[in-house]
């Protein structure tokens, strides 16, 4: 399967709400071919620029477009920084238990880098199940982004930790970093735990 081709992915919902909108994302035209556009418009050529860089910043053609590099979960008043390296073998993430204390207040904060072509209609959604049983899916849009050599981050909004006897244990997530054309970038599986202290 070339890279090009969409990748079916597990996100039902939101793909009805788009049908349902009605919304059709543009062609998509390769970072040359836009370059190619107005070229003898000095200004809008100038401005392509500051948006777009020289390039690609990736020689390899087999390197994926884009790379999602860590999860964060941002909460100032945890102990230490909750990080999950998205690099390696993210399989080893489903044998790990990140923790929140319960009430806490948190962001999600994904680092990742556009390295060939402009990415349209980025989104991450995160499926939560508990005892099997799906009880959340939020799903963000993070945006459109031309290539760089720079990682891009992306932070959601305030988000409050479930609290009380009943929302303390441990919950499955399965984090999918797709786009408009349904490439499936990253999809990956870790656990929450949801504690009465930080230090349980």
């Amino acid at each position: 399967m070339t890279e090009n081709e969409p990748v079916p992915h597990e996100v039902e919902d939101e793909d009805e709400l788009d049908g349902k909108l009605n919304y059709k994302p543009p062609p998509q035209k390769s970072l040359q071919e836009i370059q190619e556009l107005d070229k003898d418009d000095e200004s809008l050529a100038k401005y392509k620029k500051s948006l777009l860089g020289d390039g690609p910043v990736v020689a390899d053609p087999s390197a994926p477009n884009v790379t999602v590099t860590r999860l964060t979960l941002v909460c100032a008043t945890a102990p230490k920084p909750i990080t999950m390296d998205l690099t390696g073998d993210i399989t080893n993430l489903k044998k790990e238990t990140f923790a929140l204390k319960e009430g806490v207040e948190y962001r999600v904060k994904i680092h990742f880098k556009v390295n060939k072509e402009i990415v349209s209609g980025l989104k991450y959604v995160q499926h939560t199940y508990r005892a099997g049983v799906r009880v959340a899916k939020p799903l963000f849009m993070v945006g459109s982004y031309g290539p760089r050599q720079d990682e891009y981050e992306f932070l959601t909004p305030l988000e409050e930790a479930p609290k009380g006897i009943l929302a303390r244990g441990t919950y499955l997530n399965k984090s999918y970093f797709t786009d408009d054309d349904n490439h499936d970038h990253l999809t990956w599986e870790w656990n929450l735990s949801i504690r009465k202290e930080w230090n349980e």
